[in-house]
């Protein structure tokens, strides 16, 4: 089973290099392709040495992810944000996982960092993902190159694409819910402020359900707060 681990990219510097690394172990069976969106950090540079691929398309997490998995050569398509770390054996545990029943699925995720609450924020998204259904790009979605395009690649929205995307999975299969754990950086909770940000992303979560516009709820999130004044 051929792999292709995709991420995308925007003035990631400070730790694409260390992402990468971590991912070189994995050659042999995957290949790695990174997707810039017009970083000015040097980013780009950083990545060639140390990627399969490294290609350049118009800013946009699932318009970048979209543009990686159409370059791709892996029957297996695992997409994975530059903030965030495979488990060990994960590329096994997927083959393993990937049957008759499943055709996508995510990893459980820790989020790292010395806040306490950062662990409880864990926990529920990995309850809440294995109740629903709905994985976010934290826990690392992997799907098969079939269902990928069945599900008609991430919606080119500007937030929630990881929401839309599992919901057009979950029509083709049930997920592979690994207990595996990725682990992702708290470092956006960190920085707004770990119970503002769980509560904004609640709040956003709940106005994207109701059909609210992601290029509204974009913005929000760019701020990392629920108000727009100052």
């Amino acid at each position: 089973m051929r792999f292709s681990i995709i991420i995308p990219t925007l003035n990631e510097a400070a730790g694409i290099e260390a992402c990468l690394l971590a991912l070189q172990a994995l050659r042999a069976d995957c290949e790695l392709v990174v997707v810039d969106g017009g970083s000015v950090d040097g980013t780009v540079k950083l990545a060639m040495p140390l990627a399969d691929k490294v290609l350049v398309s118009k800013p946009g997490r699932a318009r970048q992810m979209n543009h990686g998995a159409g370059h791709a050569t892996g029957e297996v398509l695992v997409f994975l944000h530059a903030d965030t770390y495979l488990p060990a054996q994960a590329l096994e545990l997927v083959a393993a996982h990937l049957d008759g029943i499943h055709q996508w699925g995510r990893f459980d995720v820790r989020l790292t960092g010395p806040h306490v609450m950062l662990k409880v924020i864990a926990c529920m998204m990995n309850w809440r993902s294995r109740w629903t259904g709905i994985a976010t790009g934290d826990q690392v979605i992997f799907a098969t190159r079939g269902a990928f395009v069945a599900a008609g690649a991430y919606p080119d929205i500007a937030l929630m694409e990881d929401i839309a995307f599992s919901k057009a999975l979950k029509k083709i299969s049930k997920p592979a819910c690994l207990k595996a754990k990725a682990s992702s950086s708290g470092r956006r909770w960190e920085r707004h402020g770990v119970l503002q940000t769980m509560v904004l992303m609640w709040w956003l979560r709940g106005r994207f359900a109701c059909g609210a516009d992601p290029d509204k709820l974009a913005a929000l999130y760019a701020k990392g707060r629920l108000w727009t004044c100052g």
